[in-house]
């Protein structure tokens, strides 16, 4: 078979058929590689598109715009400085006011309209519950949700990564150092939803295995505004300790009407308790003093770790006026993110991605510790226990 013009092009330039074919070969197989790798949803050669589906309105707001501002603090951060291996980090959020159907809707719009790289900064068990459908059949990136549900960390999912500690790893913590005090015997108030539910059930698991009666467990709807009437339960169970399994504005509706009652039984809460702790401090009239909360990042103010030194750093020099245990969290799981994008290297894909997280072992963002691999997506066991002050501060 004779091709047009490549004997012409063989006589003027010394190259003959076989060269000039080898050459088109090789020019065509890197097309395809270049294609391949140019064709990553959501990544270009500037920019990698992430997608978030928080709450941003209603009763737990708090928990999605803190969450959101830590990550586009290190997002911009790193943008500033030229990005990830030469692409910056775009994010696109949607709000899903804490309901799961929305959830549902927008991770769909998020893949198929928006077309993203991965997924990060979901918040609530339940909207988890709804998106993970859709990112398994699509195979794209989660990391980094707002959960710490126990079946999210029993059950692997290659495109699940976590970055905080799961709610059994606080819960062990309150109830452990419970029986530690000689309280043999707790009542739990819970969130009456996935999230409450599953996580009583897991309450319940640890606490017999530490030999801790459980008197009692009472639901509260998220949007209840008043909350004597689980007041008045739980005081008639007299339990050694309170533990509370709830998250947002409900509360605050709950301490309020439990130091209005003069309840004496101490209160334990996991991390998603309280968000804005001076803002509740004031508007308990200082009811969350006394107050003990599983903390799952360090604090925001301790600048002698560096994470934190970075966070502080980074939030002054943005102007931003949100500072919180939850925004330092976004922060931390952006820059955990950040980590695994600049370890996949530059033909960034979502199974790259993937391996590279999994490769990384134990390490630490800054000095916060962390493991991963590939039978271990999660991340963080760091839980700390730390009382509030009137003022809303904590103290250990």
């Amino acid at each position: 078979m004779r091709f047009r013009g490549m004997g012409r092009m063989g006589r003027g330039t010394g190259v003959d058929r076989r060269t000039a074919m080898s050459a088109m070969a090789g020019a065509a197989a890197l097309g395809v590689v270049d294609c391949a790798l140019a064709a990553e949803t959501g990544v270009t050669d500037t920019r990698i598109k992430i997608g978030q589906s928080a709450v941003f309105t209603g009763p737990a707001k708090d928990f999605g715009v803190d969450y959101k501002a830590g990550i586009a603090l290190a997002f911009d951060k790193v943008n500033k400085t030229g990005g990830v291996n030469g692409r910056t980090l775009e994010l696109v959020s949607h709000d899903d006011a804490y309901e799961p159907k929305k959830t549902a809707e927008n991770t769909a719009k998020l893949i198929d309209e928006d077309k993203v790289f991965a997924l990060i900064g979901y918040v609530a068990t339940g909207n988890l519950i709804a998106a993970m459908p859709l990112v398994e059949k699509a195979g794209v990136p989660m990391f980094a949700p707002l959960v710490g549900t126990t079946s999210f960390r029993t059950t692997h999912n290659r495109y699940l990564f976590h970055v905080r500690a799961s709610y059994e790893t606080e819960l062990r913590k309150i109830v452990g150092h419970l029986a530690t005090l000689g309280i043999n015997n707790i009542a739990v108030i819970y969130q009456n939803s996935a999230f409450g539910k599953s996580n009583l059930d897991t309450c319940l698991q640890i606490a017999q295995g530490l030999k801790v009666k459980v008197v009692d467990s009472v639901p509260m709807e998220i949007a209840a505004t008043d909350a004597k009437p689980q007041v008045a339960q739980l005081t008639k169970a007299q339990p050694g300790a309170v533990v509370m399994i709830m998250a947002g504005k409900m509360v605050e509706v709950f301490l309020r009407d439990y130091r209005a009652a003069g309840a004496a039984s101490p209160l334990y809460t996991i991390s998603v308790g309280i968000t804005d702790a001076p803002g509740s401090a004031q508007r308990l009239n200082g009811g969350i003093e006394g107050l003990v909360t599983a903390s799952i990042v360090p604090s925001p103010q301790a600048s002698r770790l560096a994470i934190v030194a970075d966070y502080r750093k980074d939030r002054a020099d943005a102007g931003e006026k949100i500072d919180s245990y939850t925004m330092l969290e976004g922060y931390i799981a952006a820059r955990v993110f950040l980590e695994g994008v600049k370890r996949a290297g530059k033909a960034l894909t979502r199974e790259g991605f993937i391996k590279a997280m999994e490769d990384m072992g134990t390490t630490k963002i800054g000095d916060f510790p962390l493991v991963y691999g590939p039978n271990n997506h999660n991340g963080s066991n760091f839980v700390d226990l730390e009382m509030y002050t009137r003022s809303g501060s904590l103290r250990r």
